[in-house]
């Protein structure tokens, strides 16, 4: 579970770490890691992201044009404090602190061997009917 000051967010699991795997076709990969592995499949954005959750974890199947590697996804108590302490210590972000309508505020950096962190902060609990989520599993 995360610290308890981060706010709760129906729109992200309430893990703190979140690994996002690639898939070309996160659907597919979400029928199959649920059939083959009894993972649970928690909310479905669109057809280009699906979250799955096992036990008191989750992670992310996101959409690429190939199946390679991962990134890490962690929350964060304060996104603009955490980019600015990356950056100090060299991090390339990627994409700086943005608000998003799903009610968290993300950045993205690129550590020293080019692997791919994105930190979360929410900001607001959202609905994910409210940005065109479909809530699968009702939240613990």
């Amino acid at each position: 579970m995360p610290s308890p000051a981060l706010r709760r967010n129906r729109s992200i699991p309430d893990s703190s770490v979140i690994p996002v795997l690639g898939y070309t076709d996160p659907r597919a990969a979400a029928t199959w890691l649920v059939q083959a592995f009894g993972l649970v499949e928690r909310l479905r954005i669109a057809n280009h992201r699906v979250q799955l959750s096992h036990g008191d974890g989750a992670l992310v199947l996101a959409q690429q044009a190939a199946a390679t590697g991962c990134s890490m996804m962690l929350r964060v108590d304060d996104v603009d404090a955490h980019c600015a302490r990356a950056r100090a210590a060299g991090a390339r972000i990627l994409a700086e602190p943005t608000t998003y309508p799903y009610g968290e505020r993300q950045y993205s950096a690129a550590d020293f061997a080019g692997h791919v962190w994105t930190f979360s902060e929410s900001v607001a609990d959202v609905d994910p009917a409210d940005w065109g989520g479909e809530l699968v599993a009702p939240p613990r």
